[in-house]
């Protein structure tokens, strides 16, 4: 009789867990993508300013935290060494939320089946996303 009473309660209580880690996950989930609109649009916009030469336009889409490290001849510097116009296609990755700041790696893939990850981390500044960070990660 004692054990099928802990039998029961144990699978009630792996039940309540189970239950309790997919609230979490669907929280956590739900918590990401509300936190996470706007970056695609402001991903899209960064590059078609940089595609049809508009850097300062791209440039202006970083925070000033970025700007104070880096400034306009290094940004594009670090543009021109990326050679972006080998490539064509874009990815997003899953977004990574840390603190306020949303961290998304960017596949760029060119015709020839090239890849540039690119790790861009994103701040909201006055209720719109900017630019805080990019580097090109190992592929």
């Amino acid at each position: 009789m004692d054990w099928e009473l802990a039998r029961g309660l144990g699978s009630k209580a792996l039940f309540a867990g189970a239950g309790a880690l997919l609230l979490f996950w669907t929280v956590s989930a739900v918590k990401l993508v509300l936190s996470a609109r706007g970056i695609n649009p402001l991903i899209k916009q960064f590059f078609t300013q940089v595609a049809s030469g508009q850097v300062d336009g791209a440039y202006l889409l970083t925070t000033k935290n970025y700007r104070s490290h880096v400034n306009r001849q290094q940004f594009i510097r670090f543009l021109a060494g990326l050679q972006l116009n080998k490539y064509r296609n874009l990815k997003s990755g899953r977004p990574r939320l840390q603190d306020d700041q949303v961290m998304l790696t960017v596949k760029l893939k060119s015709d020839a089946k090239e890849e540039l990850p690119l790790d861009f981390t994103f701040v909201k500044v006055d209720d719109a996303w900017r630019v805080d960070r990019i580097q090109k990660t190992a592929a």
